[in-house]
């Protein structure tokens, strides 16, 4: 192999060890496998993970941006913490945005669209909902509330969505031990799913923000249980 093949493939391979190790990190933050508040320190995460350093930098740098990770001026990086607060205000511009990102993709999405929310919406039912955190489901969790914003043709609003599907799954796995109150999280995505379908906006942004406010009502249950226990 020439000298000059191995440069160009160089950029390659390092963006693929980046882009792992930063969905490694993001999701052991999102799974509650890292805590809020916990010191990431770079040498002990290149051991655990297998790489170099350098990954490691750029993926908590990469994090920071998605509001996973903060950075603290000469002290490195650390799991963003959580409150009460922080999660009011983060419902409060989530549900402000993606209401305006599905009544845009209602409007405009052709389909394509459809057909993603389909197949998204097949791919998560074929998984049952689990008390513990459970990486497929998760991840057909996020492609279906994606797709229902896919036809807006708006990516600023596709990347804020994500960003606030992301930081939002922090909070929500403290809700599964919030609560008892009887609740089919499969019935909730599939009224969200047919309403969209059906193009009826006001009856999917109904049932996207109860689906939203529900989990909102059993996190706040759970950290109020938690500082109790704190105190």
């Amino acid at each position: 192999m020439r000298l000059d093949q191995k440069v160009s493939e160089n950029p390659r391979a390092f963006r693929s060890r980046t882009s792992e190790t930063h969905m490694r990190i993001r999701d052991a933050v999102i799974s509650g496998k890292l805590k809020p508040g916990t010191k990431l320190k770079i040498e002990h995460l290149s051991r655990e993970i297998g790489v170099g350093a350098t990954p490691i930098r750029e993926a908590l740098s990469s994090l920071v941006s998605d509001g996973l990770v903060v950075r603290e001026d000469q002290r490195g990086f650390r799991v963003a913490g959580i409150s009460g607060r922080e999660f009011d205000e983060l419902l409060h511009v989530r549900s402000f945005v993606e209401e305006r990102a599905l009544r845009l993709s209602i409007e405009r999405g052709g389909p394509e669209w459809e057909e993603g929310i389909v197949v998204a919406l097949y791919r998560l039912q074929s998984i049952a909902p689990s008390e513990t955190y459970d990486p497929a489901w998760e991840a057909y969790h996020r492609e279906f509330h994606l797709a229902l914003n896919a036809g807006s043709g708006s990516e600023t609003l596709l990347r804020l969505c994500s960003q606030f599907f992301d930081e939002n799954s922090r909070y929500r796995h403290l809700s599964r031990y919030g609560g008892t109150a009887p609740r089919s999280v499969t019935d909730e995505h599939e009224g969200i799913a047919e309403a969209a379908l059906a193009r009826d906006a006001d009856l999917a942004v109904e049932k996207l923000m109860t689906h939203y406010n529900r989990t909102g009502k059993l996190l706040r249950q759970a950290l109020q249980d938690a500082d109790e226990a704190a105190d």
